[in-house]
């Protein structure tokens, strides 16, 4: 099915293809699984099905609260149909608790609470391994004028609050998340929308009462049942309840 489409980009976890009308786009999640911009690599039966029910969940609600995303519906387990963006060069990461690079940066022990949820960006550029960029950096290369900043700032503290929220009812802390922004053009103009995924791929989610990883880090520090722990986080939030199935079945 995939094989007769026209293949536009091709990412770490995710491939686009042409959409069957103009202004769209098929987002095909892949099992591969990359850590250290792509130094550490493998294929993780089953995470491409549940990466993009989980999207499907988050940007369905989000969308449901006023925050525009690209994502139109899903059309079968590991596809969805989004609105072609032009993607803005930065992922955008929020911050709740340190963690990762951060704690490494400032010394700051893994898991203590930040006074405030922190934006930071960064370059999506895989060959400099993505550096953090300040507003300065931004807009003076014209990777996004002020007022996208401003749009970007804005829709990443509702979608953090919202989020928060989300996970906090079926027991998880959200710690940190990525995401990207795209502009959609309408005639001369155009507007900033949300891009990509919401995943356990992009979030680090931390089970609140052990606070046992249940994201990506499990795979990054060799942690093991990173499927197992992306199945629980579906399961917590009352999707794909077929999961076990899907994956015993063996979809590629």
């Amino acid at each position: 099915m995939t094989s007769r489409r026209k293949k536009i980009y091709e990412g770490k976890a995710k491939i686009l293809y042409e959409g069957p009308e103009p202004g769209t786009l098929i987002q095909y999640f892949k099992d591969d699984a990359t850590a250290f911009n792509g130094e550490k690599k493998a294929q993780l039966e089953g995470k491409g099905v549940i990466n993009n029910r989980i999207s499907e969940y988050i940007m369905t609600r989000l969308a449901g609260i006023g925050v525009q995303n690209h994502f139109i519906k899903r059309m079968n387990l590991r596809e969805q149909l989004i609105k072609e963006v032009e993607i803005i060069p930065l992922e955008v990461v929020c911050r709740n608790i340190a963690a990762g690079s951060l704690s490494k940066r400032f010394g700051i022990e893994e898991g203590q609470p930040l006074p405030r949820s922190i934006i930071e960006f960064y370059l999506k550029d895989d060959k400099l391994n993505d550096p953090m960029v300040s507003e300065e950096h931004i807009t003076a290369f014209n990777w996004a004028q002020t007022q996208e900043i401003d749009d970007m700032m804005a829709a990443t503290l509702r979608v953090n609050d919202y989020l928060c929220g989300m996970f906090a009812a079926v027991g998880i802390t959200l710690v940190d998340f990525k995401v990207e922004f795209g502009r959609l053009y309408e005639g001369d103009f155009s507007r900033v929308i949300l891009a990509d995924e919401i995943s356990p791929d992009s979030c680090r989610l931390w089970d609140s009462t052990t606070n046992e990883k249940m994201d990506k880090d499990r795979f990054r520090r060799d942690l093991g049942g990173v499927i197992e722990s992306y199945t629980e986080v579906a399961r917590r939030l009352g999707i794909m309840k077929e999961m076990p199935t899907v994956i015993q079945g063996g979809i590629h």
